[in-house]
């Protein structure tokens, strides 16, 4: 955060010392017309105008970043690199998000299911024919696991540095920002005028933001899943030690106690068979 802030600091005095370089250089310049020619600038670069050379292009508001900016918003990333400027667009976007938010989410689940399917799929596929049991999910899940981390995490920085010229670190910290939905708008794609970008870009950009944060929420999701698995067996273990404390101090009833460590001892049991079942039945489900 410190070096973030200084780095901040020395641009805004660089841009400030430009500033009375250009007025001390060109004195037939009066003072508000430069500041209203920078503003203008803004205003036009926030609406999706670029100035290249002699001539303007609206290369943020072309098929592609249009699909890119549908993109972000339905998918709640928000870069806040680009927003309609008129009311009708703006109340066409309320309403687009109203609607496609939950759309999106539905999709999201059908993607993550789908990736799951295949998974399952797979693992009940080696189980016929190497007859393997636990080993096989086990083994689909890790290979399914590090696929996705390649495709989604570790591949797209290395195109994000080949067409926008940012570093690795760069890219992976972008991809991650946005396949979490946090967005904080400081690396965007398409936005460096100085590049030319393809037309697929874009387009396998939001084809690779839908998939990764699909797949994203599936790892979330098992994360979640392993805490509350933790959290359930520690307070097991808990529960356990305080019964054992309580019998040598004889001060409680043993039954009571025998029978919260059984109840806790049939949760767990009942959640492995469950979650046997589920393993065992959902390849099956897939086909």
């Amino acid at each position: 955060q410190v070096a973030g802030s200084s780095r901040i600091r020395r641009a805004a005095q660089r841009l400030l010392q430009q500033r009375w370089e250009l007025l001390a250089n060109y004195t037939c310049l009066p003072g508000p017309a430069p500041q209203r020619l920078v503003q203008d600038i803004i205003q036009a670069y926030k609406s999706g105008i670029i100035l290249q050379g002699n001539s303007t292009s609206l290369g943020r508001w072309d098929f592609s970043g249009s699909f890119f900016f549908s993109i972000s918003t339905i998918t709640t990333i928000g870069y806040r690199n680009l927003s309609p400027s008129t009311a009708a667009g703006r109340i066409f976007c309320i309403f687009f998000a109203l609607f496609g938010i939950p759309l999106n989410l539905v999709l999201l689940n059908s993607i993550g299911q789908l990736m799951l399917s295949g998974v399952q799929h797979c693992a009940h596929r080696l189980e016929e024919k190497f007859h393997w049991q636990k080993k096989a999910t086990l083994l689909i899940r890790i290979c399914a696991l590090l696929t996705c981390l390649l495709l989604f995490l570790l591949l797209p920085p290395v195109l994000f540095s080949a067409k926008e010229g940012w570093s690795y670190e760069e890219g992976f910290y972008y991809s991650f920002i946005t396949l979490s939905t946090i967005g904080f708008g400081d690396y965007v794609i398409g936005m460096n005028p100085d590049h030319t970008y393809p037309g697929w870009y874009k387009n396998v950009v939001s084809l690779w933001i839908l998939f990764g944060m699909a797949w994203l929420a599936l790892v979330i999701k098992f994360c979640m899943n392993l805490l509350e698995s933790s959290s359930d067996f520690c307070q097991c273990n808990k529960k356990s030690k305080e019964l054992s404390e309580d019998l040598m101090d004889g001060k409680k009833n043993s039954v009571t106690g025998l029978d919260d460590v059984e109840s806790c001892s049939g949760k767990d049991t009942k959640q492995k068979d469950q979650t046997e079942w589920h393993i065992h039945t959902a390849p099956t489900e897939a086909l």
